[in-house]
């Protein structure tokens, strides 16, 4: 009867385990899935999505090498659209944004390990046009203290940056890792009004797109809600 009851369990489970096939993903980027690209048989598509054979349109690009370089990679600008678009609306709930609007709050505006750096609406306003990224000191030297949540209570504006290169304390992260900057009150609480920073890069040689978990998981779920549409 064992016997009997191993086959059945057999009979049960294989033919589920039929229905999937083993994908590929990036080295280092288990969330990265890796296709060949039917249009060239010499390059693969990077996407977000599992989808086989995948959307080029929602493909985060297409490279020559793997693991990619800067050089092998081509960016897709709608998927570019798209991520800035997720950035923009959900920013605000990222749980690691608030946490380092919080810190900021705390601490007179010093600039944190993840990247952002508090600056004066005044400072931003002065250089307005030239990105967010170009809106405080670059990644060389400190954070602004101008503005900072401990001086006189003002808000300012702190960077959401990739993950993939965090720089040292009281640094900036670098103007291709910054995806944009969100505007924060004297108290710390994000107000919104998130600015592209118009610099950042999918791929850079420190690593490629590195979302938080929360950001991740809204971007996928706009990519499979366009892949459905």
């Amino acid at each position: 009867m064992a016997t009997v009851m191993c086959g059945a369990r057999r009979a049960l489970i294989n033919p589920m385990r039929s229905q999937y096939r083993s994908l590929t993903t990036l080295q280092g980027n288990s969330h990265i899935f890796v296709f060949p690209n039917p249009q060239a048989p010499n390059s693969h598509i990077l996407s977000l999505l599992r989808t086989e054979p995948p959307n080029p349109e929602l493909a985060i690009g297409v490279t020559s090498k793997l693991p990619p370089t800067t050089d092998s990679l081509k960016e897709n600008p709608k998927f570019l659209e798209t991520l800035q678009s997720v950035i923009s609306e959900h920013a605000h709930e990222d749980p690691d944004v608030i946490s380092q609007a919080q810190v900021m709050a705390s601490t007179s505006g010093a600039n944190l390990g993840s990247g952002g750096v508090f600056f004066s609406p005044q400072r931003r306003q002065s250089r307005r046009g030239h990105g967010a990224a170009s809106l405080g000191e670059d990644s060389s030297g400190g954070a602004s203290s101008q503005g900072g949540v401990g001086s006189g209570g003002r808000g300012g504006w702190i960077h959401v940056s990739d993950s993939r290169n965090p720089p040292e304390y009281g640094r900036i992260a670098s103007p291709e890792d910054i995806f944009g900057s969100i505007e924060v009150d004297g108290q710390g609480n994000i107000e919104g009004n998130y600015q592209p920073s118009g610099t950042y890069r999918i791929l850079t040689k420190n690593g490629i797109l590195g979302l938080s978990p929360f950001l991740r998981e809204k971007l996928v779920h706009r990519l499979r809600s366009q892949e459905s549409s």
